[in-house]
Order: C-alpha cells, then sequence, then structure tokens
C-alpha cells in the first residue's frame, strides 16, 4: 500500500507562518482571507510583477512570476523576479511594499524560493533580495545555512499544523493590529476565553494538603 502524496505547501506560507502560525492556519488551512490596507498595499506593489514575462538589461535576463517547486521539501509556489547573470549566477528578487527595513519573514520566503531554484536547476544559490516599493530599492539578502536550516524547520512545522487540522492559540499581541484577518481570529476573545477557562479550572481544583 502507497502513501497519498502530501498537499504541496504554498511558499507564501512560510511567511505568514514567520510572522503568527494562527494566521497561517486560517490562511492554508481554513482557507480564509481579507483584505486591509496592508494588503492592498503589497498586491500594488506586486501589480507588475505578477504579469509572467521577461526582459533584458546588461546580459541579465529578469524572469518576472516564475514557477518553482521542490520535490523534496514539498513547496510549490512563484518567484517575483528570477534573474539569470552571464556568469551564470541565478538570483531570486521579491517584492514587498514599504520601505527598506529588515525583516525575518521575508528573508525566510526568499531564502525558500532559493532553495526550490537550486533543485530545479542544480545551481547553489548564494544570495537574492527583497526589493522594497516604497523607497525603491533593493536588501540583499544571504541564503547561509541558518536560514535554510529555518525553512526546513518552518515547512515541518507548517505540515505538522495541516496534517493535524487544528488552529494554534492566538498571540494577541502587536502583531495583530496590522494582520488583514483580525475581525475573523478575534486574538483578543479567544485570549480572554482560555483565561476564563483557566481561572474556572482552578477554581475547582481541590486545595493541597
Amino acid at each position: 500500500m502507497h502513501n497519498e502524496p502530501a498537499d504541496p505547501i504554498m511558499l507564501s506560507a512560510l511567511q505568514h507562518w514567520s510572522y503568527c502560525p494562527r494566521q497561517c492556519a486560517l490562511i492554508h488551512v481554513e482557507q480564509v482571507f481579507d483584505e486591509n490596507v496592508f494588503t492592498m498595499r503589497g498586491n500594488a506593489a506586486h501589480e507588475r510583477v505578477d504579469d509572467p514575462g521577461f526582459e533584458t538589461f546588461e546580459g541579465v535576463r529578469a524572469e518576472r512570476a516564475l514557477p518553482v517547486w521542490s520535490d523534496r521539501l514539498g513547496l510549490i509556489g512563484k518567484c517575483d523576479v528570477v534573474e539569470f547573470h552571464p556568469d551564470g549566477r541565478i538570483y531570486p528578487v521579491e517584492y514587498k511594499h514599504g520601505r527598506k527595513r529588515e525583516k525575518v519573514h521575508d528573508d525566510l520566503q526568499l531564502a525558500a524560493q532559493a532553495m526550490c531554484l537550486e533543485e530545479m536547476t542544480g545551481k547553489t544559490i548564494t544570495h537574492g533580495a527583497i526589493y522594497h516599493h516604497s523607497s525603491r530599492r533593493r536588501r540583499e539578502v544571504a541564503i547561509t545555512q541558518e536560514l535554510r536550516d529555518k525553512v526546513e524547520k518552518t515547512v515541518n512545522a507548517i505540515r505538522a499544523i495541516m496534517n493535524s487540522g487544528k488552529l494554534p492559540p492566538p498571540v494577541n499581541d502587536a502583531r495583530c493590529k496590522e494582520c488583514s484577518l483580525i475581525e475573523i481570529c478575534q486574538p483578543q476573545a479567544v485570549a480572554e476565553r482560555a483565561v476564563q477557562h483557566s481561572l474556572l479550572k482552578t477554581l475547582f481544583e481541590p486545595e493541597g494538603i
């Protein structure tokens, strides 16, 4: 008897999980999504690179909306832009709204893209970049072993939650203010119910001797 192949994990799920595991589960397990000002800005930043095609500049071929996958990791998705340089270098570029700043969530998604491209092409990718739409600037990211290990751990964590079908508890912190799923998630209400449940459980437990 052969095991059924696991459903592939979307590359975007890694960024969602890194930001908030509950957000990731709502989107990729419960299949819910909503728009807010931050997601709309993100969509605007991706408007051009979501259109498949390519352009060449000074010998560099830039492929837009390039489908990528990894059979080993069970990942699938697309890269905003992948540059193929004359010296053989492959350089993925992920587009994000906002100004140039360091975000581990974005780096994780970029590293996963690089790992997919490596499996597809057989070439090692040492660097990529995050292009920040508001500032029109790139931030180069080294695809380190530490980042690769983090990709593998994140994929395993997402796979576990997909197999369980259960939602992780809400974080109920500053991240929630920027989340488009706050009304669906209701982090404060869920957290308050958990506290009440804990208090009730303690209330009826016999006191120690």
